[in-house]
């Protein structure tokens, strides 16, 4: 059950913006700017916002009673079909500012799903989106369905009867247990075909939305993704094969955007779609660096990472965009602050050899540069080290084979298990052997010298 009887789609409407800023909201230039790009992308036309500043909600109407009426003013001003929150609010105060101004109103998470299920393709992604939607919509179903009334009781029925409410609520709760199977089995089949490329290594692009990652992922393998200028492009995940410099190939894989305020709602219903990024070797961070707000979305960026689990994964910080800088001192902003970011121009191709470059040696610190002396009977070792790195030279004699090869440092413990002998192959010393010790469980607030 969908929500088509509220909203079968905000295109062609006109519509009004407002934005509640709190105290722990931070000052921005225009503080309706990305909620515009999100009601456009949603296909509505914007004539009018309103920002309000309060220390807190108001319960009733979230603005309170004079910003009502000032918005009901710029609704018959502008002859608006539609009210867009920045906010998320109540059901109640939905139903309050609908009454009092006599227009549909839509909170921010309301209008994200909108866009998401206008955007939404494949299998998986329409299940994650029925998903979050019928989640969402669950308790407001009192305001989204007229047909309350009691089911009429004749003769030989008497009894409570049951609410058409109580039977909507009933409909979507099991709806929302077979989208959670569905996707459960969908999370299962992406967790075997990511296990199954772990012969290769790989990496994740993840990012603000209309950051550029499909941009970015076209011009680094050649891919022919779609790469609209709008928000929410992609939603799902692509991976394609890209050659690095000095390397060898990798696959780069490209995520859904993130956004500020993602609903929690739909970070749960996209967890398969994330599993790429949580797989990864490396995780490719892109952001706008042409956005005055890029700082922001940076900070964003890295929060839903820590919600979702995998902020601690090695990752690059990418600035794209910057043939479109207009001030250069926002770009030497942006680097004082991450001095190690790399800076690009996927649609100019500026950048992107500098980029390969770097990728290679953040890898590198997840590989190992090895020789392997191992028994010429032992042909089992031999086709791991084939299948499982990058075997760069063989020297063989009748006694020993050695095998000069790169491979996965988790690969480690398996060839020292069978090896005559492993050394490394550059300067870098071999993690030590594990010891009975390291797999002991270790006691509440325990420590060991090493820590």
């Amino acid at each position: 059950m969908r929500d088509e009887q509220r909203i079968e789609s905000l295109a062609s409407e006109r519509s009004v913006l407002v934005r509640l800023l709190l105290p722990s909201h931070k000052s921005e230039v225009d503080p309706l700017a990305e909620l515009t790009g999100l009601a456009t992308t949603a296909g509505t036309d914007v004539v009018g916002g309103l920002v309000q500043r309060r220390d807190k909600p108001d319960q009733k109407t979230f603005i309170g009673k004079g910003k009502v009426n000032e918005l009901k003013g710029l609704i018959d001003q502008f002859e608006a079909d539609v009210v867009i929150f920045d906010n998320d609010l109540y059901p109640g105060q939905t139903r309050n500012l609908e009454q009092a101004l006599h227009t549909k109103v839509i909170d921010r998470t309301e209008l994200i799903l909108d866009i998401f299920a206008s955007n939404a393709q494949t299998y998986e992604a329409r299940l994650s989106v029925e998903l979050a939607q019928l989640e969402y919509s669950l308790p407001r179903l009192k305001r989204m369905w007229t047909h309350l009334s009691r089911q009429s009781m004749g003769v030989g029925m008497r009894g409570p009867g049951e609410t058409q409410l109580e039977v909507d609520r009933r409909l979507v709760e099991t709806r929302i247990h077979e989208l959670r199977e569905s996707l459960q089995k969908v999370e299962r089949r992406r967790e075997r075909q990511v296990a199954a490329r772990s012969d290769n290594a790989t990496v994740s692009l993840v990012g603000y939305t209309n950051a550029g990652k499909s941009t970015l992922m076209n011009a680094l393998t050649g891919a022919d993704v779609e790469a609209a200028d709008k928000l929410f492009a992609t939603l799902d995940t692509r991976t394609r094969r890209w050659q690095l410099i000095g390397w060898g190939p990798v696959l780069l894989s490209d995520t859904v955007g993130f956004i500020r305020d993602l609903p929690h709602r739909l970070i749960a219903s996209f967890k398969a779609t994330l599993e790429e990024a949580r797989q990864a070797e490396l995780l490719l961070h892109v952001a706008d660096a042409s956005n005055p707000a890029v700082l922001d979305q940076i900070h964003a960026v890295y929060k839903v990472l820590e919600e979702i689990g995998i902020e601690e994964k090695d990752t690059l910080l990418v600035l794209n965009k910057i043939d479109a800088i207009e001030s250069r001192q926002l770009l030497e902003r942006i680097v004082d602050r991450y001095p190690n970011a790399l800076t690009c121009s996927a649609k100019a191709g500026i950048g992107l050899k500098e980029l390969s470059l770097a990728v290679g040696d953040a890898l590198s610190r997840e590989f190992l540069d090895l020789h392997v002396d191992i028994d010429p009977a032992n042909g089992k070792l031999q086709a791991y080290l084939s299948a499982k790195g990058e075997v760069l030279s063989r020297e063989m004699t009748s006694e020993v084979i050695t095998v000069h090869c790169r491979m996965p440092r988790k690969t480690l413990g398996e060839i020292r298990r069978t090896a005559l002998q492993v050394r490394s192959g550059d300067s870098r010393p071999l993690p030590p052997e594990p010891t009975e010790d390291d797999f002991r469980p270790r006691k509440k607030n325990e420590t060991i010298e090493s820590e």
